[in-house]
């Protein structure tokens, strides 16, 4: 734990001549004058978890100083979605790194994690980066493969809806249907680190307005006679106010129950057509099968473009 100094902030000295306190208010501003801007989108994304530590939920966030300067920082959280592993996110400037630092500041935050807490730990990398290179020394093994990847427009055939048992419809983010498909498919897909996405986290985080969802659209099987039995086949939820040149982020989905080869022509088919003019922008990873064939595919053809890639290590108890 960290020791309390005279004036009341707890602070630790490290080997290095590094002392280490909890996070403070205008940190973020300090260390980003001295890491620069972030990389990519999940970049930001992780940095945007240093924040004061919590106990509800728990969290815990501490910042390394050279001679008061803020060089590094890190936090461990407990995420109620995923529950079997506790979450880590640790960034050293670059002057600082191969002096084990980042392994000190991990093993300050895993001496804060209560005793009813999992021990398990992961974290997600860039692929060929510094922290790829901690994660590996120290213990953690890769358990997923991310990639973002933009599908350029026209790369796959529109589907004849007037002639072939489908239709695409708009439909509201807030429907029931569309949120227990979104919430059914998002734990199927996360069978390698275990969630608990319930209909209500699935409106609150990825279908609200609030998590940036402005429209969605669904690719219905019509070859039943009776219309009550036409069940949404895929989806596509998409996070981009407005259509422009630049690629609009979806995230796109299918029903868990269909076999494989039904969920792929289903994303092949939802793709042809939110795709048909312009640029769509997709998080696929290799737990995401149908898609990652249609996406290998289109990559392969120079189709589809790799934005960015992510690793997910972890290390279990």
């Amino acid at each position: 734990m960290l020791p309390t100094a005279p004036e009341g902030t707890p602070t630790l000295t490290l080997e290095s001549g590094l002392t280490v306190r909890p996070w403070a208010e205008g940190d973020d501003l300090k260390l980003l004058e001295l890491w620069g801007d972030p990389e990519n989108p999940m970049h930001h994304q992780d940095r945007s978890l240093l924040r004061p530590s919590s106990n509800d939920p728990w969290s815990r966030c501490i910042v390394a100083e050279d001679e008061g300067v803020p060089v590094a920082a890190a936090t461990i959280f407990r995420s109620s979605l995923h529950p079997d592993r506790l979450s880590f996110y640790i960034e050293v400037a670059p002057e600082q790194r191969r002096k084990g630092v980042a392994a000190q500041l991990l093993q300050i935050l895993e001496a804060e994690v209560p005793n009813c807490e999992v021990q398990s730990l992961k974290a997600r990398c860039a692929k060929g980066s510094a922290a790829q290179c901690f994660l590996k020394d120290n213990g953690f093994r890769k358990i997923q493969h991310s990639r973002k990847v933009i599908i350029q427009p026209g790369s796959l055939a529109v589907p004849d809806v007037e002639n072939l048992p489908i239709d695409l419809e708009d439909i509201a983010t807030g429907s029931v249907e569309l949120t227990q498909l979104v919430a059914d498919f998002y734990n199927a897909v996360h069978e390698w680190d275990r969630s608990e996405m319930t209909i209500g986290r699935a409106q609150q985080m990825l279908l609200a307005p609030e998590a940036g969802a402005t429209g969605a659209v669904v690719l219905r099987d019509t070859s039943s006679e009776d219309e009550s039995n036409r069940p949404i086949t895929a989806f596509a939820v998409s996070y981009t106010p407005q259509r422009t040149e630049d690629p609009a982020d979806v995230l796109l989905g299918w029903d868990p129950e269909l076999r494989e080869d039904q969920a792929e022509y289903a994303v092949r088919q939802l793709l042809g057509l939110v795709a048909a003019r312009y640029p769509v922008s997709v998080e696929v990873d290799d737990a995401m099968v149908p898609l990652k064939t249609v996406t290998d595919e289109l990559a392969a053809r120079d189709e589809a473009e790799v934005d960015f890639e992510a690793l997910i290590y972890a290390r279990d108890a």
